[in-house]
């Protein structure tokens, strides 16, 4: 197969390859910046494997798409810090936006003192620097797996999923999310972020719902670019 990267040239593969081996066969310097690809034009996870002819345009936290998916997988390492710190809390949502990231949890809010708490338990995750693994489960196994953790609102997310819909979880460590993705391939990828703000939201923006408390936080791909949007 040929890969056409976004400077022009051309590597050929005789074998399927990872989008990630790819980059790191390319330069072990671009597979450590690397957090995610895109493949013709479309933003996928660095774990997609390559089988056929395409474009490809290795993305780092320099690329916008490339900093959502640090911002992203920094939710997930958010999320599984409230789940130390807060077991009882429930999951909802953790996307990431335009300066950063929320994540939507039910429970008690939040003070500042929790946050900073929560900061610490973050840095401690990142260092561990667990792998994130992505996996796949049919429907009724997706929402018998929620169902047994406990989360109510990923349960509901699942059985509104189009049926044929891919549902992937990714997994680092202790912790298991339902998400698309993309992500970074470990927790260690994320070098800056800060917990902003806490405040209430209604679960799917529909006030007929429950009241959630949402944390806003934001991540960055240097701790002076951090530092100066602070």
């Amino acid at each position: 197969m040929k890969i056409t990267l976004k400077d022009g040239s051309i590597k050929e593969y005789a074998e399927a390859m990872s989008a990630y081996d790819i980059a790191r066969d390319i330069s072990e310097g671009l597979a450590r910046a690397a957090c995610a690809v895109e493949i013709n034009g479309e933003v996928k996870d660095l774990r997609t494997v390559v089988d056929s002819d395409c474009e490809m345009n290795i993305l780092t936290a320099k690329d916008s798409e490339g900093l959502r998916t640090v911002r992203h997988t920094c939710s997930h390492v958010l999320a599984e810090a409230v789940k130390r710190l807060f077991p009882n809390a429930k999951l909802a949502i953790g996307p990431s936006i335009d300066e950063g990231f929320y994540y939507d949890f039910e429970s008690e809010p939040f003070s500042r003192e929790d946050l900073d708490n929560l900061e610490k338990e973050m840095k401690k995750i990142i260092k561990e620097g667990n792998r994130l693994e992505k996996f796949t489960l049919p429907r009724e196994e997706a929402i018998k797996f929620m169902q047994e953790k406990n989360e109510p609102f990923k349960v509901e997310l699942i059985e509104d999923l189009p049926e044929g819909e891919e549902i992937s979880f990714y997994d680092q460590g202790e912790f298991v999310d339902l998400c698309a993705g993309p992500h970074l391939m470990s927790t260690k990828g994320i070098k800056a972020f800060k917990l902003l703000s806490s405040s209430g939201a209604y679960w799917r923006g529909d006030e007929h719902n429950k009241m959630l408390t949402r944390l806003y936080a934001t991540a960055f791909a240097k701790k002076e670019e951090l530092e100066a949007y602070i």
